[in-house]
């Protein structure tokens, strides 16, 4: 019989713990957490569970962070998640049917519904998104990025049919802590790799932003949401290349003075 390990990292999640990992009840035989620094009841609720739990002293990256639950991981197959997923009675009975029959099949790929403020999103670009997520142990790493980080299979890939519920963004406030970290790592991550941004890039990126989300992916059938939603992709998009242009701009002033 096959084994399951699920892993997931994890800060200050107290809100989304609990719900998460008790929709995995009868589908896993190890859950590992690797938490950064967190100060609320997610330890606790992650030791009510039977996790496995490992608390790094530095922060690497989302793609490190990962790659270091991966190591952890005993199981047969492995389940990556988030601790805002939820898996339904359906998908954890696919899941299990995927494990007992992949032949040929090293990892398997799963749509994901995700949430924003007050709505599954079915357009904006948010459907169909299909994430590589369940894949046999040595199968497969996580690249190094630091954010927006991506699953390597080295194998076959299929596709699941039961969605993975993705509640990513339930208020405003989470939707612009979130987009402020995520363009910081965002610019962090396109400076190391030697970009550049032009006075004009966070105007014209974050405009077009804005068009491919609420135009060309049909975000206008999203109602409010999609048109939430396309601001803030905007937003997200302008503050990457603001801050990727000081970082830029910081970097020459200092070659300029050695």
């Amino acid at each position: 019989m096959p084994t399951l390990s699920v892993i997931l990292i994890t800060r200050n999640e107290q809100a989304n713990l609990g719900d998460c990992l008790a929709s995995l009840e009868g589908i896993a035989q190890q859950i590992v957490v690797v938490d950064t620094a967190s100060n609320d009841g997610t330890l606790e609720i992650a030791k009510n569970y039977g996790a496995l739990i490992s608390q790094p002293a530095d922060w690497p990256g989302f793609g490190p962070q990962k790659n270091r639950a991966l190591d952890l991981a005993t199981g047969d197959w492995i389940l990556s998640l988030d601790a805002d997923e939820r898996l339904t009675p359906a998908l954890r009975s696919e899941i299990l049917t995927a494990m007992h029959h992949s032949a040929g099949v090293d990892c398997f790929a799963i749509p994901r519904l995700s949430w924003f403020c007050g709505r599954f999103m079915r357009h904006s670009g948010w459907t169909p998104d299909y994430v590589e997520r369940l894949f046999r142990r040595g199968t497969a790493r996580f690249s190094d990025d630091l954010v927006h980080e991506r699953l390597i299979p080295n194998g076959q890939v299929a596709k699941l049919t039961n969605s993975l519920l993705h509640y990513s963004f339930m208020n405003a406030a989470q939707v612009t802590a979130k987009m402020e970290r995520y363009s910081t790592d965002s610019a962090k991550q396109a400076f190391l790799k030697g970009k550049k941004a032009s006075i004009l890039a966070p105007i014209t990126h974050g405009t077009w932003a804005f068009i491919r989300t609420y135009i060309l992916r049909a975000g206008f059938l999203d109602g409010p949401q999609g048109l939430s939603l396309a601001f803030a992709n905007a937003q997200g998009s302008y503050y990457r290349y603001t801050k990727l242009r000081k970082l830029n701009q910081t970097a020459e002033l200092e070659s300029a003075q050695t």
